[in-house]
């Protein structure tokens, strides 16, 4: 151990006796710490300042009718860019955006077409049609921006869903909820009407009793027909209400068989977004394998695609029920095989969102999300945009014409109950006629009894079957199920559908700004980027004398105790300057700092050891480390979505552990990640010393001669 410190101590009494080399260690100190700083700096909050990019928005939309009402949807939207203060939006006129944008002016611009209300209001019709937004980019300016800007237009979109799907579905409602009430309103009119004939009908028993005794009891007999003809008035009055309600009844199912018409295409189009929905859950697939898109893209196409599976879960259970309340009213529950096609979608809608958290989990940890998992959502929504398309493409056929068949069945129940009134209006008449012609042949005498018990068993006939075809009536209950599906309240009803799920963020490590987030990254970095600087401007070896002959693991061990101290040095000015000078977020500050040193340890071990042992040639493989380490260690895009080549080298890198480290310090520490990190680590220092101390002495005896033979060419030192 004695020549190791000898040579270290040497090393320290050189640094401090000679001013110039002082100077230098000093600057060497200092330089991986001004690399960190400005590099955190310059990355502070580069999503924070978003409103200073430029998108040009241009609004030439001549606004449309939706059901009787004016709509100019263009105008909403500028109106509500102008309170959106996170880009920067330049209204403009014309071709000034277009051509803004090809001379870097703007980075996008976005321009609301003609016909953007009009095709929005084909909801309401049989010709649906889907609005369009023009949306330009100038690539070439930056990479980024792109990104933002499209972020921005996908947004614009999201918001004009929403209300307009509001305005659209409370326009619906209330006619539904108008209808409901109306009828709900007559229904003490339709039970007077089937009482009164229930009435009719147990008085025949008694009617017929009277013609029998009249022919013992002509008295007793003229009582019991006075008492018919006093009820047979009203009887034949309250029929007669019945009739004009009946067609009153009648005209309300044309008026719910429109409603529901109207509805049909509301419920297409609520099956169009559900399959964008599934759509967008396939491009978040190809995100999540794209190489070059920006992290904070993806963790946002993360929460978006949660947000609107969260959303298309409660949309496509509003559905259901609406479905399943008309199946009760169709024949032979003809809409049974679509309602087990949409269940199967929801399930797979849950799935789906289930993994997305999943995924969403694992990458703002940092950690790489299962490739099962990515396949599992792939395969799923494939099957949701399957499923949907079956829907969607047996929907005017078949789906829409079952729906419509609910309300016929309605309607057709209507029509009998006015059948049944108006043929009480027939015989009511004659069944008067009859107990009048009785009470006149009570007066005239017996002789006319016998005429008249005659024609008493067809008028009861009558008006058996009528009380039994009110009966089967009541029986399909389709009067009270229509009142509880039409009444809605319309606006909350609107409301719900355009915002089913109000998102509930918890940030389990919350970070306040980017550029702390991305102080692992950038603090690693200049650590490993600190020692090649030193093996770059200090030497490796040990001269030694005819006093003093060191060994090979000699000179190695102890020139390697003056890099580390230098090394030590910048690590405690990098890690303390970005907490007190930067002021950037660290939870653990002093796990953070003592992190760093642990760093500045293996990353100085590890790039020595190189030089030591290969010379030249290992500085060469220090920076090819080193470039590989950027691509592959997952600090600036998560390692998921690099090419599967940095996928493969990830585990085996120092920054992967590195990062990973410095992370939980700066976020909040899991001590099982941190003690899987210092044991990578330590496997990487063992490895540089298993080379160090077994090759160095070997390798240094050829290169020596290859080194002096390069020196002769007079371009390398």
């Amino acid at each position: 151990m004695g020549p190791i410190f000898a040579i270290y101590a040497k090393d320290l009494r050189s640094i401090f006796r000679n001013s110039a080399a002082a100077i230098v260690i000093v600057g060497l100190a200092f330089l991986p710490s001004l690399y960190a700083w400005f590099n955190i700096e310059a990355s502070w909050d580069p999503y924070g300042q978003t409103s200073s990019l430029a998108i040009a928005v241009v609004n030439n939309d001549e606004g449309a009718v939706l059901h009787g009402t004016p709509i100019k949807v263009g105008d909403e939207i500028i109106a509500s860019l102008k309170e959106n203060k996170k880009i920067g939006w330049v209204f403009v006129e014309g071709n000034k955006a277009i051509e803004g944008v090809k001379h870097g002016d703007y980075y996008a611009s976005i321009t609301i077409p003609p016909d953007f209300s009009a095709k929005m209001a084909t909801v309401l019709s049989n010709n649906l049609q889907q609005a369009e937004l023009d949306y330009a980019v100038n690539e070439k300016i930056n990479a980024v921006s792109p990104k933002i800007a499209q972020k921005g237009a996908s947004g614009i979109i999201e918001q004009v869903r929403a209300s307009f799907v509001k305005t659209a579905n409370e326009t619906i409602f209330r006619i539904f909820n108008q209808i409901g009430i109306e009828l709900e309103e007559n229904k003490p009119a339709i039970e007077q009407v089937r009482s009164t004939v229930f009435k009719l009908e147990s008085l025949f028993p008694q009617i017929n009793d009277a013609v029998a005794l009249a022919v013992t009891d002509i008295e007793k007999s003229k009582k019991i027909v006075a008492t018919v003809q006093t009820e047979l008035p009203k009887a034949a009055q309250l029929a007669k209400d019945g009739e004009a309600f009946s067609k009153q009844l009648g005209t309300f199912f044309d008026q719910s068989k429109s409603a529901l018409d109207t509805a049909g295409p509301l419920i297409k189009q609520d099956l169009q977004l559900l399959l964008q929905t599934a759509n967008s859950v396939e491009e978040l697939v190809g995100i999540l394998q794209d190489t070059n898109i920006d992290p904070e893209v993806v963790k946002k196409s993360l929460e978006l695609a949660e947000q609107r599976l969260t959303s298309s879960i409660i949309v496509i259970d509003g559905m259901l029920n609406l479905l399943d309340r008309l199946n009760d009213l169709a024949p032979s529950k003809v809409l049974v095989s679509t309602i087990d096609r949409l269940k199967q979608v929801n399930t797979r809608f849950q799935q789906q969102l289930t993994i997305v958290k999943q995924i969403r989990s694992a990458v703002e940890k940092g950690e790489k999300p299962a490739q099962t998992l990515i396949d599992r959502l792939g395969t799923l929504s494939k099957e949701t945009s399957s499923f949907l398309t079956d829907v969607l493409g047996r929907y005017d056929s078949e789906i829409l014409p079952h729906i419509k068949q609910a309300a016929d069945k309605a309607k057709k129940s209507a029509a009998t109950a006015e059948s049944i009134l108006a043929e009480a209006n027939k015989v009511i008449p004659s069944a008067a006629s009859i107990v009048s012609d009785a009470a006149k042949g009570l007066e005239l005498g017996g002789k006319e009894m016998a005429n008249i018990q005659k024609d008493l068993p067809a008028a009861e006939q009558k008006i058996r079957g009528l009380a039994q075809r009110i009966r089967d009536l009541e029986k399909e209950g389709n009067l009270n199920e229509l009142v509880d599906l039409l009444k809605n309240d319309a606006e909350r009803e609107g409301a719900f559908f355009a915002e089913p799920v109000i998102l509930k963020e918890n940030r389990l490590y919350p970070i306040p700004n980017y550029g702390s987030a991305m102080s692992p990254f950038f603090t690693t970095l200049s650590l490993w980027v600190g020692a090649l600087l030193l093996v770059s401007l200090l030497s490796v070896d040990v001269h030694s004398t005819a006093e003093t002959a060191y060994r090979s693991y000699h000179v190695y061990f102890g020139r390697y105790l003056t890099f580390l101290t230098i090394a030590i040095v910048q690590s405690l000015l990098v890690t303390i300057g970005d907490i007190w000078l930067l002021k950037a977020y660290v939870a653990d500050k002093i796990w953070f700092v003592l992190f760093g040193v642990i760093l500045s340890a293996v990353f100085m071990l590890i790039v020595y050891t190189l030089v030591s042992v290969f010379g030249n040639v290992g500085k060469a493989m220090a920076i090819v480390l080193l470039v590989l380490q950027l691509a592959g260690s997952g600090g600036t895009f998560p390692i998921q979505v690099t090419p599967p080549f940095f996928q493969a080298i990830h585990p085996f890198l120092p920054f992967t552990y590195a990062i990973s480290m410095m992370r939980e310090a700066v976020g909040g520490i899991l001590w099982d990640i941190v003690a899987r990190d210092l044991i990578a680590l330590a496997l990487f220092a063992g490895a540089a010393l298993l080379i160090g101390l077994a090759l160095k002495k070997w390798i240094n005896r050829y290169s020596t001669k290859m080194l002096e033979k390069a020196k002769q060419s007079g371009l390398i030192h």
